[in-house]
């Protein structure tokens, strides 16, 4: 605190010294001193063209500190402080985030979760404490959700994204819970989808139709060997052992390698499909990079064979493999679950969703068995098994 120069003012406590603006001018520094209590407190009140200071000013300013209708400078810093290090210390939804990414060294779905947090977690919850939260906050989300058109699945995965936020920070032990339930959509996102032989048989013609080898390729992938387009975009020559017949598919949705056994078709495909000049991969992308999109020819090729407009090319195409070979009646679940690479056999029950010709057949066994009694012709008629001789 410079004491050369003052020059008193009219005004009881308030003084000034002189010093150099910004542009050079000579302007003047207002002071205020005034007694805190018993301590006597001296301080800068502001400068004359930078803040338009004024002798009355430093005054008012003067009397508000001696009334305590306004903090000292010392008091503003301490507060300043003071706000800064409670905000260190907030644990909003907005860090928990930020701190919930970094340490996922795996996170597959981090786009996604990017993308749905910051559209619509962050506007509602991003600067607040998961205490700080009420039931009619989530409530008010949910509802501008499913008033806005999202479908039920969009809406239970941001709730689920918020919810998995908040018991990530419980369990570092960084904030308290939300003190209530939060109650999920129910979803049936157990879409099986399955083309008949004459849709395959559309779908054959258009794939042939198709100059895009890359693209039309990666659907018969899906097609032949039942593999997700990400395992297939991760797939790089020296993953084909062409010698014992397997595709080795690494960091797939189950978060572990698998092997899974190539066909007559697939090994065919791969055997005659163009290597891409210094690519690693089977399927690569732009630049020889690994692929992150075939939406534009898969689209073409399913609307070129006239396929329904909400199938979903890649993974409808691995639906359909898994039905054909489910409803086939030659493979059982285990030997099912494991061609397809599946983790366990819960999958497997999607797919054995036996056709109608295939269900009429099995109920018309017994019908010919009951029509034979009824004709009295059971013995001529039936080629009758004892299960008990035939054991051991």
């Amino acid at each position: 605190m410079p004491r050369q120069q003052r020059q008193a003012t009219k005004y009881p406590g308030v003084f000034f010294i002189e010093g150099t603006a910004k542009d050079g001018r000579i302007e003047r520094i207002y002071y205020i001193r005034y007694r805190q209590g018993v301590k006597m407190v001296e301080e800068k009140a502001g400068r004359q063209f930078e803040h338009d200071m004024t002798p009355a000013r430093a005054a008012r300013i003067r009397t508000e500190r001696i009334e305590g209708k306004a903090l000292s400078n010392e008091g503003r810093r301490e507060a300043a402080r003071a706000a800064k290090e409670a905000e260190a210390n907030r644990w909003t939804v907005a860090r928990l985030w930020e701190t919930y990414k970094a340490q996922k060294t795996v996170y597959k779905s981090v786009r996604q979760d990017e993308y749905r947090f910051q559209k619509y977690l962050a506007p509602h919850f991003g600067n607040k404490e998961p205490a700080e939260i009420a039931p009619l906050d989530v409530d008010r989300v949910r509802v501008a959700l499913t008033k806005g058109g999202s479908k039920p699945q969009t809406v239970k995965n941001i709730l689920a994204l918020f919810k998995r936020l908040v018991r990530f920070g419980e369990h570092k032990g960084l904030c308290s819970g939300l003190g209530f339930h939060i109650e999920l959509p129910k979803v049936d996102n157990l879409k099986t989808e399955f083309l008949t032989t004459d849709e395959l048989q559309r779908l054959f013609a258009s794939l042939d139709a198709e100059t895009n080898i890359q693209g039309a390729n990666i659907l018969r992938m899906c097609l032949f060997t039942g593999m997700r387009f990400g395992e297939i975009c991760k797939l790089t020559w020296a993953d084909l052992d062409f010698e014992r017949g397997f595709i080795h598919c690494r960091d797939p949705k189950e978060k572990r390698e698998k092997a899974l056994p190539m066909n007559d078709l697939a090994r065919e495909l791969l055997m005659g499909h163009p290597h891409t000049p210094g690519s690693p991969f089977v399927f690569p992308g732009a630049g020889g990079k690994m692929r992150t999109t075939n939406r534009d020819t898969a689209k073409r090729i399913r609307d070129r064979a006239g396929l329904p407009k909400d199938f979903r090319y890649h993974h409808g195409l691995r639906h359909t493999m898994a039905s054909y070979m489910a409803n086939s009646g030659q493979v059982d679940s285990y030997v099912g679950h494991k061609a397809l690479g599946h983790a366990d056999q819960k999958m497997w029950a999607r797919y054995a969703h036996l056709q109608d010709q295939t269900l009429r057949e099995a109920v018309q066994v017994p019908a010919d068995i009951f029509k034979a009694i009824l004709d009295g012709k059971a013995k001529s008629a039936l080629k009758v098994i004892n299960i008990a001789k035939t054991k051991g």
